[in-house]
Order: C-alpha cells, then structure tokens, then sequence
C-alpha cells in the first residue's frame, strides 16, 4: 500500500517508524532525489504532496512523500477532498505518500474515511501511565526489537521505572544488552536495579502512598516528580486513573460479584488475572473514601486548569488525599 498515515503523540516512536520507512523504500544513492518532506506551514502542502506522490522516481528506488502534521484528519476544505479522491486511489507502487499527524483523526469526517480506505494508518500515542499491562507489553516489544530477553520481573521494573518514555526505553534496553553477555538466558531483575535508575519515582507510587494513608512519603513522591519537570496534569491524570480502578473494583466486589472477568471488564483492566491484587490493595479501604479521593482529584484538576499555582496547590491536595485514607 503506497499511502501512510501515523499519527500520536508518541514523538520518538513515530519517528523510528518514518526512518525505517524511508530505509525500506528509498535507494541511499538517489534519496536525495526521491525524498521531500513538505512542512504544514506551506501553504499548497497538501496538493504539493499529492502531485509529488504522483511524479515517478528518478534512478532506483522509490518516490517517498512525508506530509508533516496534517490537518486532513481534523479538517479537510471541500476542494482537497475532491483532490484526495481523485489522487488517492491512483497514488503508483513506485511512490510512498506518508502523513503524520499528532491528533486522532476524525472519524467523522469524509478525509477520514478516505484516508481509512487507502491508506495504512499506524497509531503511536503514548499510553497512559496507568495502563501497566500496555507499558509493560510494550517493554517486551522494544526488548525483542533490540534483541534482548527480559524475565517477567525485569520487565514489571523497568516498566514502574521508565512508563511510557519510549526513548529511554530503548536507550536503557540498548544499555542493558551491552552489559548482559549471555544471550542465551533472560535478564534478571536484579541488573536492572544495578544498571537503570530505580530510585525515580512515579506517579503510580505516589497513589499506593496516598491510599495508605502515608503524607510525609506521598509529600516526598510529589516534591520528586514536579523536580523532574512531571506535567502537574498528568500526574493529576494518573491518580485519577488509578483510583478510578480501585474504585470500579471495590464496588464491584462490595456488590458480591466474583467473576474476575466481570470485573476486569467493569474496571476497564486488560488482564484479569491483576484483579486478585486490586482487591488486595483496595482491601483496607472503602468505597466511600475512594469516593472521596476522586472528588478531591477533580477539585484539583481544575484547580490546575484554572491557573492556581501548582507546587503549593498538590502538595495541599496530597495532605488532603492521605488524609481521606486515614480513617474509615
């Protein structure tokens, strides 16, 4: 298929994905020829691209066309969409015509159907901080791709360490691997604690501190985060989601349900089997406080969003937080 559209925000992924791309189907010898990536600032991008797409390569190789954040998947002008589907369909084997864009195409929008029609579409968006099964499937996805075995525990840490930063990911793995000889066995968590900083803390840890009920610690994992530059937002967003799913799987369980899929499903959690430790921690708490931490949570969100100053702000909620853990 010669028509592409990426789209995420998963910046570093996204990229890898467009060089070996452009390795695949460019001639290193006649790239310079065949290669145009088109900036949305110009203001004929869109046609540009499309004729490009249409002209033959020179020499060997491919054409390759890379529209850069397009706007085709938000918003899309009567005229380009006539131009789309006359040009789309007839876009030559011997070129490639990749859009990238940052934001999930619409797909109400006749672009987007379009697009869907023609063209492969690949998402790199970051996954939430939360969705530990997605961060960790995604950790032995990049360790096979670099060529490494992980045990499940080294790979459980690394995804607590490194969440969805898709770079570091690969340049701690990449580091990993030089380290770990022994191709043959599968690398323990242990080499992980010794090579890749573990003392960083994440957001998740910050919530398992706050349902226990523990300020000084909860104190001290906020003060970490916000000094390495967390967006006061996201880590909002974390707690909110993991508390969410605390939530789900406390009143489910008060509710006499015991089905694990039953409540996976309700919890919106990928992997059933993590139910039994979700109950586990909610175990000691109350579906009333997590009521109440998750009204706390959206105070402060848009608290946030409202401009209050975010250092002095979260570490008030916190108390707050810990404190609605405290007492039954």
């Amino acid at each position: 298929m010669p028509v592409y559209f990426f789209w995420g925000a998963d910046e570093f992924r996204m990229k890898k994905a467009v060089r070996a791309l452009c390795d695949r189907n460019l001639n290193p010898d006649w790239a310079s020829f065949n290669y145009e990536k088109i900036p949305p600032e110009q203001s004929d991008a869109v046609i540009t691209a499309l004729n490009q797409a249409m002209t033959p390569p020179f020499g060997m190789g491919k054409r390759v066309v890379w529209l850069v954040d397009t706007p085709l998947g938000q918003r899309c002008p009567p005229d380009l969409l006539t131009e789309l589907e006359r040009t789309l369909p007839n876009i030559p084997d011997s070129s490639i015509l990749l859009l990238t864009s940052d934001n999930k195409p619409d797909g109400r929008l006749k672009s987007t159907k379009l697009i869907n029609k023609h063209a492969d579409i690949r998402e790199f968006d970051t996954i939430p901080p939360w969705k530990t099964e997605q961060i960790e499937h995604q950790v032995y996805q990049v360790a096979k791709d670099v060529g490494l075995q992980l045990t499940p525990a080294a790979a459980e840490l690394l995804g607590a360490v490194i969440g969805a930063d898709t770079r570091r990911l690969y340049n701690e793995l990449e580091k990993l691997k030089t380290y770990w000889a022994d191709s043959t066995q599968a690398l323990p968590p242990e080499a992980v604690t010794d090579l890749v900083a573990t003392s960083t803390q994440s957001s998740l840890q910050l919530a398992a501190a706050l349902r226990e009920g523990n300020t000084d610690r909860a104190l001290s994992l906020i003060t970490d985060l916000l000094e390495r530059n967390e967006p006061a937002l996201r880590i909002v967003a974390t707690l909110v989601g993991q508390i969410r799913t605390w939530l789900w799987v406390k009143l489910m369980t008060e509710s006499g349900e015991r089905d694990i899929r039953t409540i996976a499903q309700a919890a919106d959690v990928g992997n059933p089997k993590r139910i039994y430790f979700l109950q586990q921690e909610t175990r000691d708490i109350s579906s009333f406080q997590l009521k109440n931490a998750l009204i706390l949570l959206l105070s402060l969100e848009f608290s946030l969003k409202q401009g209050a100053p975010e250092t002095v702000t979260l570490h008030t909620k916190v108390i707050e937080l810990a404190h609605c853990f405290k007492h039954s």
